[in-house]
C-alpha cells in the first residue's frame, strides 16, 4: 500500500504571515491538529497543536482573555512553525512512512510530489487504520496465528493446506520473533477453523491463536 492512497489529500494550508489567532481559528473550525505552511508554492513550515501549546499563556496566568488574544495576535505562524520538516514522497509505501515517523518520533508527515509540491498529509491515525485493514480486524473473518521455524517452504505448506480445503487467504503476514522463529498470521473466511488448525499441526506447525473477528 502506498502513502498516496492513505493520506489526507490537498490539506488546508496557510502562508507564513498568517497570525497565530487566525491559524488557531482555522484548526479549531476544521477540527484538525496540523497546518502546513506554504510560500510561493513550496512547503516552508509545519505547525501543530503542540507548537501552539508552547506559546499559549498558561491557564494560571492573570492575563485577561483580551490580553491573551492581543499577545497571540502579534505572533505569526512564521514565529513558531517548524522549519526543519521531515517529509515523505507520495509514491512511498505505508511501511516507509511508518518507519520515518517511528525513527523521528513524530505523528505526521507532509507528503510531497517529486517536484516538491505538497499533495497531502499522512498521520499516525492513517497508519493505524491501514494496520486495522491489513490485519482484517473488521469484517467477520477468521484469524489464525501460526508459530514456525525459519525454513524454506513454510508459506507453501500453509497455502497448500488452504488450497486443499477449497479456501482462499485474504491476507498473510509474517513477523520475526526474538528467538528467531516466526509468527505467521493468516486471515480468511474459514467456517471450520478446527479442521484447518488440525491440518496445519499435522504438517508440524504450531497454531498459537485462532479468533473470529467481527
Amino acid at each position: 500500500m502506498f502513502v498516496s492512497k492513505r493520506m489526507t489529500k490537498y490539506p488546508v494550508t496557510v502562508p507564513p504571515d498568517t497570525t497565530l489567532v487566525a491559524a488557531i481559528g482555522i484548526m479549531q473550525q476544521n477540527k484538525f491538529r496540523r497546518l502546513p505552511v506554504i510560500e510561493d508554492g513550496k512547503l516552508v513550515g509545519f505547525l501543530n497543536d503542540h507548537d501552539l501549546m508552547r506559546v499559549a499563556p498558561s491557564p494560571a496566568t492573570s492575563l485577561s482573555r483580551y490580553e491573551t488574544k492581543e499577545i497571540l495576535g502579534k505572533l505569526t505562524v512564521a514565529d513558531i512553525m517548524r522549519k526543519n520538516i521531515v517529509t515523505v514522497d507520495d509514491d512511498a509505501t505505508i511501511e516507509e512512512a511508518a518507519l520515518v515517523m517511528y525513527n523521528n518520533k513524530i505523528s505526521a508527515l507532509p507528503v510531497l510530489s517529486k517536484s516538491g509540491v505538497l499533495t497531502g498529509i499522512i498521520t499516525e491515525t492513517d497508519i493505524f487504520k491501514t494496520f486495522v485493514d491489513v490485519m482484517g480486524l473488521i469484517g467477520g473473518k477468521t484469524r489464525i496465528t501460526i508459530e514456525v521455524e525459519n525454513k524454506v517452504g513454510v508459506l507453501k505448506d500453509i497455502a497448500d493446506i488452504f488450497f486443499a480445503a477449497g479456501l482462499s487467504l485474504d491476507s498473510c503476514i509474517t513477523c520475526k520473533q526474538p528467538d528467531g522463529k516466526y509468527e505467521i498470521v493468516v486471515r480468511g473466511s474459514i467456517a471450520e477453523s478446527d479442521k484447518i488448525t488440525e491440518a496445519i499441526e499435522q504438517k508440524g506447525y504450531k497454531v498459537i491463536h485462532t479468533v473470529k473477528i467481527g
